[in-house]
């Protein structure tokens, strides 16, 4: 078995990505201190197509060099947008029959694993702050919120690998509709 060079990947061009369809998802990240969980957020996001990221709160945005480092330029093909309060944000998102999904361990979560998307739903899928995690007034107005099943001696994994985890799970899911 050979390495692939990256020339044989036959990946999208900036301008394909931006014309492309994009799955049905939307990432909202609530308050994020870390400029590289930021920039991995993008990166995962141009992976699997993601339609768009929202910035709140103390989120930093593009362009920074923290960012640039682990997003590898996908800040130039994923859409974003900084909204400064996360709340205000979900409303809207509601008021536009997007479901909002928080990503958090509460009282009757549904585990990852068990939640089943529907075809012709759109999702925004929100991410906490790395200490505090999703404020409880978002969790509060959240359609679903969803955990991610865990086993270790932690109660937690990092924002970059939660949003990737749960990235993948539901792309994988969506796309096998």
């Amino acid at each position: 078995m050979r390495k692939l060079k990256n020339s044989e990947l036959d990946r999208l061009s900036v301008k394909d990505f931006k014309e492309v369809e994009k799955t049905p998802l939307i990432i909202v990240l609530d308050n994020i201190r870390s400029l590289n969980n930021i920039g991995s957020v993008f990166r995962t996001s141009d992976a699997f197509l993601i339609e768009k990221i929202y910035l709140c709160g103390i989120t930093a945005t593009p362009p920074h060099k923290d960012i640039h480092k682990t997003a590898l330029g996908s800040t130039e093909t994923v859409a974003w947008e900084y909204v400064e309060n996360t709340l205000e944000l979900v409303e809207k998102l509601k008021k536009e029959h997007i479901q909002i999904v928080s990503i958090e361990q509460a009282e009757n979560a549904t585990m990852l694993n068990e939640f089943k998307p529907q075809q012709n739903t759109k999702y925004a899928l929100v991410f906490g702050n790395e200490v505090k995690g999703v404020a409880q007034n978002v969790v509060s107005n959240s359609d679903v919120v969803l955990e991610i099943p865990q086993f270790g001696t932690k109660h937690s994994l990092n924002i970059s690998v939660s949003c990737g985890v749960v990235v993948w799970d539901l792309f994988s899911k969506l796309t096998a509709l």
